[in-house]
């Protein structure tokens, strides 16, 4: 049973919001050598034994599945790119042979992975098993550069078959990645970023088994607003990219915490506008 929570209540929503759980979304620093030797001996024993588990043949047939196994095991990963591979930057065009491949891990070392979305009927892609053609972005926005890794399911078999990197002015969803930027990175800007009135949906922390919905106001954001990633987010576009339309889903995941968070936006007279955040 749903129950349902206004304004008033907003303290006990900063908790359904994060829970006893949170996300470091800025990039680790070691604490020492130590830490750092320690890490990669756990790194490698681990690559060690994720090189003697085949990866079932299922996986070929999710992407996400696919791309879980293709960072975590090296021994795979190899095996699952087109050497020599070629990186286009502009009008350079490179290629990198397999004795100069330098294992790629994706958000595996991170809490959490970021994606975009047109609405949430486009979510349900994920689990589409006809896809034959994905692209993993990493969007870094103090270089203003999204590198694109390239995957086509060949023979169905998924293969990283190329990369590519382009300014987020050409990307497919250029207007969305700017305003995202400076709506993480600027708190007066977010706030002016705010629908009238925001949609809220989460955890009761009272009641493990229910959710409640409310309304949040931009008078109570600051007690509900999440943790962004300000630096670099991580994008998966499956099958051909879309037309950026006027609906934007961005949704925070995170690996192995059950930590999930989704925000709506909508693009009013050209100016984005945050309507409803699920946690």
């Amino acid at each position: 049973m749903k129950r349902y929570l206004w304004a008033f209540f907003c303290p006990l929503l900063l908790l359904a919001c994060g829970g006893n759980k949170t996300v470091n979304t800025e990039e680790p620093v070691p604490a020492d050598t130590t830490v750092v030797a320690d890490s990669a001996a756990t790194d490698s024993l681990e690559e060690d034994i994720l090189a003697n588990i085949p990866m079932p043949k299922a996986a070929d047939e999710l992407f996400d599945d696919f791309l879980y196994n293709f960072a975590a095991n090296k021994k795979l990963q190899m095996e699952r790119i087109l050497f020599p591979i070629k990186k286009t930057n502009g009008d350079k065009v490179e290629t990198v042979d397999k004795a100069h491949w330098k294992m790629e891990r994706y958000f595996m070392r991170q809490q959490y992975y970021t994606l975009l979305f047109d609405n949430e009927r486009h979510m349900e892609v994920v689990k589409d098993t006809s896809i034959n053609h994905a692209v993993v972005e990493m969007i870094y926005f103090n270089t203003g550069a999204v590198i694109q890794h390239i995957f086509d399911r060949l023979r169905g078999t998924w293969m990283l078959t190329s990369i590519q990197t382009i300014p987020i002015s050409q990307s497919t969803n250029s207007s969305f990645l700017t305003f995202y930027h400076q709506f993480a990175s600027d708190t007066e800007f977010q706030t002016e970023s705010l629908n009238e009135s925001i949609q809220f949906e989460g955890p009761d922390p009272d009641d493990d088994f229910a959710r409640m919905e409310g309304e949040i106001t931009p008078d109570t954001w600051e007690a509900f607003a999440p943790e962004l990633p300000k630096k670099m987010i991580y994008n998966i576009i499956y099958g051909q990219p879309r037309k950026e339309g006027n609906r934007k889903l961005f949704v925070l995941r995170g690996i192995a915490n059950g930590l999930e968070l989704e925000m709506t936006f909508i693009r009013k007279d050209g100016k984005w506008k945050l309507t409803k955040l699920t946690t």
